[in-house]
């Protein structure tokens, strides 16, 4: 085969996948509309559902994730006795993102403390942050401890680790370019024909829901968007993360931690045990399960999430909350 030839192929593959990934995208888009509210902080539109009407609870979703995944919570149930927030992060779900240097761990930290503010609580939330979004939780306890309440973390990134978990590999692309090249080509193609593998590693030891596509909200990972965020928020962790670590002892606000013993994703000691070690007070409950506790053990999520809830708002839980299904 000529240089000539081999070139023209490779035109015409990238060709072939780019369409591939562009009406796959274009589906994807249209099947999942917006369901909640906008709100711009900071030059971020970011999108959130809100239910119920109580203390207020704000979720906080992980790398590559989107607030559907928390969908397998009893949201209404949990809405009878708080407000439960659920925030896209920028870049994730339906929210678009502005501005790719905002994707560190402190710079979104800032975002999540500004659309806390931009809410207007009556009063301070419970932070809940999921995988990445429990490291983005502890910079804003850093940062704006003021803001909140405390925070819930389930299955937090809290240290850096150098390996990349198997279910973000293909993420791991730190030229600008080269991410966006790949997005709108192979993203899609490669996702799909990993799906089995990742969802093993993201949910194992427990199974994955065969909805969660749909209702947990994975067909949107699809989109050249998601892929391009993730891999921002992937290659920007190591630069906040290591100097927020050795601070954790600064943390004075209640903290809440729910790990999975089987985690295959973040391993629980060298997460959650490392940072109970360097803030004593946090309350760390390790119990059956993988990195999924929100989707595969939601019951046990959803009664721990109340604990916590209710550790730091006492006897302000409203039993007469008004309709959880308000938007």
């Amino acid at each position: 085969m000529t240089v000539l030839n081999f070139l023209l192929l490779l035109l015409f593959t990238l060709a072939v996948v780019a369409l591939f990934t562009f009406f796959l995208a274009r589906r994807v888009t249209a099947a999942f509309p917006p369901r909640g509210q906008w709100l711009e902080v900071d030059g971020e539109r970011l999108h959130y559902r809100s239910l119920g009407d109580g203390p207020p609870l704000v979720l906080v979703h992980g790398l590559a994730g989107e607030s559907r995944n928390f969908d397998y919570l009893p949201l209404k149930e949990l809405a009878t006795r708080w407000r439960v927030v659920l925030v896209d992060r920028p870049g994730a779900g339906h929210s678009p993102r502005a501005d790719a240097g905002k994707a560190g761990i402190a710079a979104q930290a800032r975002l999540v403390a500004g659309f806390i503010r931009a809410m207007r609580f009556e009063r301070k939330p419970l932070l809940v942050g999921h995988s990445l979004g429990g490291a983005i939780a502890l910079s804003v306890a850093l940062q704006e401890p003021e803001g909140i309440a405390g925070l819930a973390l389930i299955a937090p990134l809290t240290h850096f680790q150098p390996h990349v978990p198997r279910p973000f590999r293909p993420m791991a692309i730190r030229t600008p370019w080269l991410r966006r090249l790949f997005a709108h080509t192979f993203s899609a193609p490669v996702a799909i024909a990993n799906t089995p593998a990742a969802m093993a590693a993201l949910f194992g030891p427990d199974r994955a829901p065969r909805d969660f596509a749909v209702r947990g909200g994975g067909l949107m990972t699809l989109r050249p968007s998601a892929f391009i965020a993730a891999s921002e928020d992937m290659a920007a962790v190591e630069a906040d993360l290591l100097p927020q670590q050795e601070r954790y002892g600064e943390i004075r606000l209640p903290v809440h931690v729910l790990y999975g013993r089987g985690d295959r994703v973040l391993d629980w000691q060298a997460q959650g045990a490392a940072l109970q070690a360097k803030l004593p007070a946090a309350d760390l409950r390790v119990v059956d399960g993988g990195h999924m506790l929100p989707v595969t053990a939601a019951a046990a999520t959803a009664a721990w999430l109340d604990e916590a809830a209710r550790a730091v708002h006492g006897d302000l839980c409203d039993s007469d909350a008004k309709d959880p299904s308000a938007p």
